[in-house]
């Protein structure tokens, strides 16, 4: 083994809830983690405004003072906090080898993968100038905000209908507007959509921009069948039209799902590479959220932690 590489115990990929909340725990087992933060320090929250649903917050908080607190709290605790990105990994053999920005190479006994997924953006300016006053890609994270008010949503698959079933249940009208003459969604959830009165279904209609200065005023549609332009006053813009998991860089080693989710073995953060695991948004597609990523990321390093002792390396 080459001794001018350096050798970590655990090496956490990630910085978001997950990432923050496995290193806590893994510090606090004085298994001295080291934390690369990825692309995006903090994860998505750091692109959110108001969280007033993860517990211990009675206020509320900004998405990156909360993500802020969750750095602190694991470098306390003797975490190793790093900027960088991992371009490749090799699982094949133990330990494990990665390498950081395309040049700095490190081996580790045992990896923790909590890198995240991202949500997918039409691709507008005001979509993104707006992101955090009134567009967001979370009906369950933000609807609150707008309970009372007109909505409108973007998306024809499952989840375009139960977050605009969400939605229904605290805002005045919702519309979902569907570039299609069809949904993508199942049957059972197409029925609870289209049999809501306070739902609206705008078939094939394409969002053109979204309407406001500093905040969502409305949202300006294209009719794909007539080019017909219309306007909708609305007070928020729900985008719910997928997330790409940020796995791309251990697909030849990990076992995935057919959109990138990586699999994880039951009841556990175990992948299919002994010493690797994985939590938070990377493998989970149906919460999504803050607390139930954190709750996956202490339960990666308790794996890890164990993992160690097996194997006598902690």
């Amino acid at each position: 083994m080459n001794k001018d590489i350096e050798h970590v115990k655990v090496l956490i990929i990630g910085s978001g809830p997950a990432g923050y909340t496995a290193a806590i725990y893994a510090a606090r087992a004085g298994l001295n983690p080291v934390l690369y933060t990825g692309a995006q320090p903090g994860g998505q929250l750091t692109i959110t405004t108001d969280v007033e649903n993860y517990p211990g917050y009675p206020d509320g908080v900004m998405g990156p003072e909360m993500m802020e607190d969750f750095r602190k709290q694991a470098e306390r605790f003797g975490t190793e906090v790093r900027y960088g990105l991992i371009t490749q990994v090799d699982f094949s053999q133990m330990p494990h080898k990665v390498t950081v920005d395309d040049s700095v190479e490190l081996i580790a006994d045992t990896v923790i993968i909590s890198t995240g997924a991202s949500a997918k953006w039409l691709g507008l300016e005001s979509e993104s100038r707006l992101n955090g006053r009134g567009v967001s890609a979370c009906a369950v994270c933000d609807g609150f905000f707008f309970r009372g008010q007109e909505v409108a949503i973007v998306g024809g698959g499952d989840t375009a209908c139960e977050e605009a079933s969400y939605l229904s249940n605290i805002c005045k009208k919702v519309y979902m507007i569907v570039r299609r003459d069809e949904l993508r969604a199942s049957q059972i959830m197409q029925k609870r959509v289209l049999s809501n009165p306070k739902i609206e279904v705008l078939w094939n209609h394409e969002t053109v921009q979204v309407l406001g200065d500093d905040e969502v005023t409305g949202v300006a549609l294209k009719n794909n069948l007539t080019g017909e332009h219309k306007e909708l006053s609305v007070g928020a813009f729900f985008v719910a039209i997928g997330h790409e998991p940020n796995t791309e860089v251990f697909k030849q080693f990990i076992d995935m799902d057919e959109n990138g989710y990586i699999q994880t073995k039951p009841g556990s953060t175990k992948t299919n590479i002994p010493g690797v695991f994985a939590c938070g948004d990377a493998q989970d597609n149906v919460y999504r959220q803050a607390v139930t990523a954190a709750g996956t990321g202490c339960m990666a390093a308790l794996d890890a932690e164990r993992f160690l002792a097996e194997q006598e390396l902690a």
